[in-house]
């Protein structure tokens, strides 16, 4: 595509050099530069793409897109103010507006982002519609899966998987669009049908710094994205019952859909019946009622199914399809994921590694237990917190899992670069703010008659344990990995998924 038309609606300083000359392709990382590519200079988190103008000009580049004044004898140089920016635009350009091809869905918030992805690409699939997801867990279209390396894509990434999809017949595409997504400008230039806001609270602070620079990036979805994107029928769809729920449309002038159970919400749950094998409840929307069961466990997911619904209803899908789409689903990987086994305990894996997640999963499980017909068994929960993230939710996460848990066990999650033993005495303040007491892992059943805590820092010891000490219809909670299957300490990944060593331990007396 010739330079001149990828410039169009750019914000642009200056120009230095030919702008009628063909673009073959475009790179943000200079090892991936080809003869006659344009190289984006981005300013990355630990790198800047600057430093390596001169290594692409060597593989090729015929075009530089850079914020710095500088010079290229030779090669066309583009200064923009924001060259993250310009990138997103060129590159949605360069894949001929992808976007605008597809009815695209975006969801944001804290928690639930990828349980109502599933969910509502189950109910397009109901439909009989072609739909294509970027998520947390993986990108998949078609027959199609592919690694996420981050929630939402870079955006040369995102533009190029998207024309992918719409080559290949993909009508609809969901997408779970993070606060670093919004933040650094991997979705802008994309067209919106739909953003679905699922709840706020606070977590990316090692990222953001600030809650309230981590609220702007989340609402840039809705007062940016959706608000003026040139698409004719958008829909805002958000949670009513959230105390941030009406703040993040607040000027978005677009249809809105509120969904909770309070009575300003357009999409709500009656009857609602709770238990550990799923959901029963009456939905009412604008468009009618219908009775739902689903194998998703507890009220947090009730939102979820309710976010979902509301999502179908803003892309016009029957109400018969969105019943049958949330009916279907049967799990969600990692997400409240249930180990079976035939020691009659109740064993499930949750990607729970905010407070509020792991208390939203906790409460969901108190409840559940409490209506059960089999009263009187422990929940004992295993959780860590994570290196080189956000050090102001380790005590949160410990005071949550300390209140309405028997047991915990505090283990390590993905170290990364930090100390395992630094990260878990952190954590372990918000035990000792309740004045829990520590149990040594010898003493197996001291914390059956009195709450407490232990500390095991090798995470397959910490699974090992718990499914030690617990009884037939005891619950054992393994919390913050979920789906993945490996576990990083240093800067290196290693092979662990819970789930596996949650069933090797059950196989052991």
């Amino acid at each position: 595509m010739e330079l001149s038309h990828l410039l169009e609606g750019i914000e642009i300083k200056s120009i230095i050099g030919e702008t009628r000359r063909e673009v073959e392709g475009i790179a943000y990382h200079s090892l991936h530069v080809k003869k006659g590519f344009l190289f984006a200079a981005i300013r990355g988190i630990e790198v800047d793409g600057h430093r390596f103008i001169a290594d692409a000009i060597e593989r090729g580049a015929e075009v530089v897109l850079l914020e710095e004044e500088r010079e290229y004898p030779g090669r066309t140089t583009v200064v923009v103010p924001n060259s993250r920016r310009a990138l997103a635009k060129i590159s949605a350009q360069f894949y001929r507006n992808p976007s605008s091809q597809v009815k695209l869905a975006g969801i944001t918030g804290t928690n639930g982002k990828t349980t109502t992805a599933f969910l509502l690409e189950s109910i397009i699939r109901e439909a009989g519609d072609s739909v294509g997801v970027l998520g947390t867990i993986n990108y998949r279209y078609g027959q199609k899966t592919f690694p996420a390396p981050n929630t939402t894509p870079e955006s040369l990434d995102l533009q190029k998987i998207l024309r992918e999809m719409v080559d290949s017949g993909i009508t609809h595409v969901i997408m779970e669009v993070s606060s670093h997504g919004l933040d650094l400008d991997r979705v802008y230039g994309s067209q919106f049908d739909v953003a679905v806001f699922t709840n706020f609270t606070s977590d990316h602070l090692d990222y953001h710094k600030t809650l309230e620079h981590y609220w702007a990036s989340k609402k840039k979805l809705f007062s940016e994205l959706l608000r003026t994107c040139p698409k004719p029928r958008r829909v805002a769809v958000t949670n009513g019952d959230d105390p941030r729920g009406e703040e993040i449309v607040e000027g978005v002038d677009l249809p809105v859909l509120r969904y909770g159970l309070g009575s300003s919400c357009e999409v709500t749950a009656h009857q609602v019946i709770s238990t550990l094998s799923g959901l029963s409840f009456q939905v009412k929307t604008p468009g009618g009622a219908f009775p739902v069961r689903s194998r998703l466990v507890g009220q947090f997911n009730l939102y979820n199914i309710l976010a979902a619904v509301a999502a179908g209803l803003a892309i016009e899908i029957p109400l018969e399809m969105i019943k049958a789409g949330v009916e279907r689903l049967e799990a969600v990987p990692g997400r409240f994921e249930r180990v079976p086994n035939q020691r009659g305990i109740h064993v499930i894996v949750d990607y729970a590694h905010t407070h509020d997640a792991l208390e939203r999963v906790l409460t969901g499980l108190r409840g559940v237990l409490k209506a059960s017909a089999k009263q009187g068994g422990r929940l004992i929960t295993v959780f860590g917190c994570g290196g080189d993230r956000d050090r102001t939710k380790r005590p949160l996460m410990a005071q949550v899992a300390g209140r309405l848990s028997d047991l915990c066990i505090l283990t390590s999650d993905n170290p990364r670069t930090e100390d395992p033993l630094a990260i878990l005495a952190e954590a372990e303040a918000g035990f000792k703010s309740l004045a829990l007491e520590e149990w040594p892992p010898g003493e197996l059943d001291l914390w059956r008659s009195k709450k407490g805590y232990m500390k095991v820092p090798d995470r397959r010891e910490a699974i090992r344990l718990a499914l030690r000490v617990a009884r037939p219809s005891d619950t054992v909670l393994i919390a913050g990995k979920g789906h993945e299957d490996y576990q990083i300490v240093g800067k290196k990944k290693f092979p662990f998924d819970d789930r596996v060593e949650a069933r090797n331990a059950l196989e052991v007396r």
